[in-house]
Order: C-alpha cells, then structure tokens, then sequence
C-alpha cells in the first residue's frame, strides 16, 4: 500500500510550468474562439481609447503558433520590463534598508515600544496599505517592502505567509474596495460621464467592511501560528529574506543615529512616492529612479562606499530574480490573446448575457463577467477602457444606475488580483512562496469576499446606488 501510495502522490509543478500551461491553453484557445475586434477612438474628456458600443465584428483568425506563443514569452519580458526593473531597484532599496541595520533595528524599537501589543503592528500597517490603494491606487508599488514584512513577522514569531499576506491583501483590498483610486474609479466614472468621485458614501461602506474582512482573516490565522507553528501553511518554505531572528534579538539590535537618520530618509522616500504618484504623475520609470537614488543614500549614510552599494544591489537582485521574471512569463499571457484577436470576442459574448436576467441578476452578473475579464486583461485601466464603454449602455438598457456599473467594475477588476494566477504568480513570486500554499491560504477568503460583493451590489441596486 505504502509504494501504491508514493505511486499516486503528485507534486504541484514549479510555477514557471504552472504558467507555461494556462500559456499552452491560451494558446489553444486561439484556433478555437473566433478572432473578434471593437471599434476604438479616442475619449475626449480622458483622452484614452475606448471601446465604441454595439461595434463588435468578426474578423479573419489569428491563431497563434507554437513559435510564436515562444516568442511571446521574449516579448513578455520587454513589456514587462518596466515593472522588472522596478522590481528590481525597489528590492535593492529595501536591502539597503536591512544591511544598514536601520530597518530591523527601527522594527525592534517599535517593537519594543509595543510589547505585549505587538499584534497591533500588521492591523496598522494594514490599514495604510489599504487607504493608500484605495485612494491614489498604490498597488506594485509595495512590491519592494514584501521581504522586510515577511521577515518581521518572522521575527515576532508568526510565519513569513502572514508578512506577506499583510502586504498584499492590505493592498490589493483596499484597491479593490477603492474610495477614489484614480487608475480605476477615476477612468471608469469618466467614461460613464458620472462626476469623478461620486458615490464615495457608499464606497467608504465598502471599504470598511472589505478592509476589516482582511484584517480580521489574517490576525486570526496569524494568531493561530503563533499559539501552535504546526498550524502553519509555510513550514520547509524558505521566502525571499534571511533567516528570521528572535523577539528579544530584534529588541535588542542597535538603533543609533545614523540609524534614525535612514529611518527617516525611508520616511521621506515614502512621502516623495506618494507625491509623485498622486500630484506629478509618477509611475514604475520615475519610482525606479527614486528608489535607486535612495538606495544609493541610505548606503552611504549607513556607511558603505559605491562598490559595496553596487554589490549589495547584486545581491539583492540574486534574491527576486525569480519573481522578476516571472512578471514576464506572465505577461506573455496578454501578448498571445492579443495577437489570436481573441480578448474582444470573450469579453463581447459575456457582457452580451447579462442583458437577458433581472437588474439584481445582471448586478451580481456584472461582478462574474468583471472578473473573469481581469484575467484576460489584468491592467485595471485597460480594463476600464474596454469593459465600461460595454458596461455603461448594459446598465442604461436594463435600468441599472451608471455607478452600480462602476461599482461592480472596481470589484470585479480589484479582487480577484488576490487570485487570478496571472497576478498572483508574480506577487509568490516575489516571496519566494509556492503558489499552491497561497491558493491554500487565500480560497476560504476570496469566497468570502466574493459572496460580500454579491451582497454589496445587490444593496446597491436595491438602494439604486447614485451619487451620494
């Protein structure tokens, strides 16, 4: 029985050849759904391409080769490159952060100055992550911070999953549940003509509720670890940090002046970022550079020349080179879509449905159609100029409110980047976590969240969710 059994064990495949066959599958898919395509112009009030209504035709097939789909995965990483290199420069900071000794030791004064309340530190931090995404769309951009979470709650004695997971969910809700994320409500209000900022009562609701599901999810199971480290989802998993160090070690780590002083310029960095973002227009290029110049200072105050800088940033580089490029391979998912004319056609047939069922129905149909599009199209924007000029007349033609098309847009275009592997690959990546402990982590609360947005549109259009 015992041979029978190792026999029939199996072994989730790398993540590489995870996305190698979503990839192959895709491909596939490009001799089967027929090749299809929208008019687009250019929008005067946002001066994007959108999608023109009621314009979708077929068009000749464009199915992809196998040499092409081989392709795709060199093109993928030339796109990609924009968030590879920002990747790479952000974690090269954070590295700096930690060889200086300025991160650790500022973790352990704090959590010093927390003992005996240390839980309080993920809840908080958080809570910031989300009120950043939720208001100006911050989302890559915590990206680089992913090994210094992981390893404080190394250190205060949770699992590296929980670090993790207090970054990207913290993040990742609060974009979702957005209150006035320029990337997503902001071009999506635009294109269905409602005032930008609209409706923010409601989604404010959202937020808090989504936020604390979050929150309160990832205590548990951190509290959970901490009382019984058999409980943990992670053990044997090495993530993308150094080994983690004891509470009483963390406290007692130097935290001097030149210390306090990187503490501060990664203060100020955080302040410049969100400046940049929100005020001048800064994306990945801009934030590459910002990081790099930081990561340049921080090493020299904490002491270090330019050649031990450069050696650091190798180093630093050796450590995410695998989630870097797995950004990509990921990528090389849209390149083959798009080259089979296949994206239209899928989003064309499923917003098509939605026009046969109730108002209620259609609401909670909107979410479904909204989140299975995000797989095909994972950039929020691109979504929102593809989907929402459809979207809009759907809603106009049933009798649904405008904002609760937006609404389900946000929802469905934000959640399930928790869980669509085309995202998810990227962000276990970065951690250095298989992608089979974080779908083990992550189901029960996706379902979750997923049955709360139901019950959040269907209280939208009984409400008929307006501008308030």
């Amino acid at each position: 029985m015992e041979k029978a059994s190792k026999k029939l064990s199996f072994k989730v495949p790398h993540t590489y050849v995870i996305i190698g066959i979503i990839l192959v599958i895709v491909t596939a898919l490009t001799y089967i759904v027929p090749a299809g395509s929208f008019d687009r112009i250019e929008d005067e009030a946002t001066g994007r391409i959108i999608v023109v209504p009621d314009s979708y035709k077929r068009i000749e097939q464009t199915p992809v080769s196998p040499f092409q789909m081989v392709i795709a995965v060199a093109e993928g990483m030339v796109e990609a490159s924009d968030i590879i290199f920002f990747i790479f420069f952000a974690y090269g900071f954070v590295y700096l952060l930690i060889k200086t000794g300025a991160f650790y030791g500022g973790m352990g004064a704090l959590v010093k100055k927390f003992r005996g309340a240390e839980k309080m530190i993920f809840p908080i931090f958080m809570l910031i992550f989300g009120i950043c995404g939720s208001t100006f769309g911050l989302y890559e951009e915590t990206y680089g911070l992913l090994p210094a979470f992981i390893g404080i709650a190394i250190a205060l004695g949770y699992d590296g999953l929980v670090g993790g997971a207090a970054v990207v969910l913290g993040t990742a809700t609060g974009f979702a549940a957005a209150t006035l994320n320029p990337f997503t409500i902001g071009i999506a209000q635009g294109i269905a003509e409602l005032p930008i900022g609209s409706g923010i009562g409601f989604r404010i609701i959202c937020f808090v509720v989504f936020q604390g599901l979050a929150i309160f999810y990832v205590m548990r199971y951190a509290n959970k670890v901490k009382k019984d480290p058999s409980k943990s989802l992670v053990q044997g998993v090495k993530f993308n940090v150094a080994e983690g160090m004891t509470r009483e070690e963390m406290e007692n780590l130097p935290f001097e002046g030149k210390h306090k002083l990187i503490i501060l310029i990664f203060v100020l960095t955080i302040g410049i970022l969100i400046y940049g973002t929100t005020v001048l227009g800064w994306y990945l290029s801009e934030l590459s550079a910002l990081f790099l110049i930081m990561m340049i200072v921080v090493g020299l105050v904490g002491g270090y020349n330019f050649s031990q800088i450069a050696g650091f940033f190798v180093e630093a580089v050796s450590d995410v080179v695998f989630g870097a490029l797995v950004v990509g391979i990921a990528r090389s998912l849209t390149i083959v879509m798009e080259s089979g004319n296949i994206i239209d056609t899928i989003v064309f047939y499923m917003s098509n449905g939605l026009a046969k069922v109730s108002t209620s129905f259609a609401s909670i149909g909107m979410i479904i159609v909204q989140n299975l599009i995000n797989f095909f199209i994972p950039s929020g924007s691109g979504q929102a100029a593809t989907s929402m000029p459809i979207m809009v007349p759907l809603a106009d033609s049933i009798g649904l409110n405008r904002q609760i098309a937006v609404l389900a847009f946000q929802f469905g275009d934000g959640f399930s980047n928790m869980f669509w592997p085309t995202v998810v690959a990227t962000e276990c990546g970065l951690m250095g976590l298989p992608v089979e402990k974080w779908y083990k982590f992550m189901t029960p609360l996706f379902l979750l969240m997923v049955l709360m947005q139901f019950v959040m549109i269907v209280i939208a259009t009984m409400i008929n969710y307006g501008p308030f």
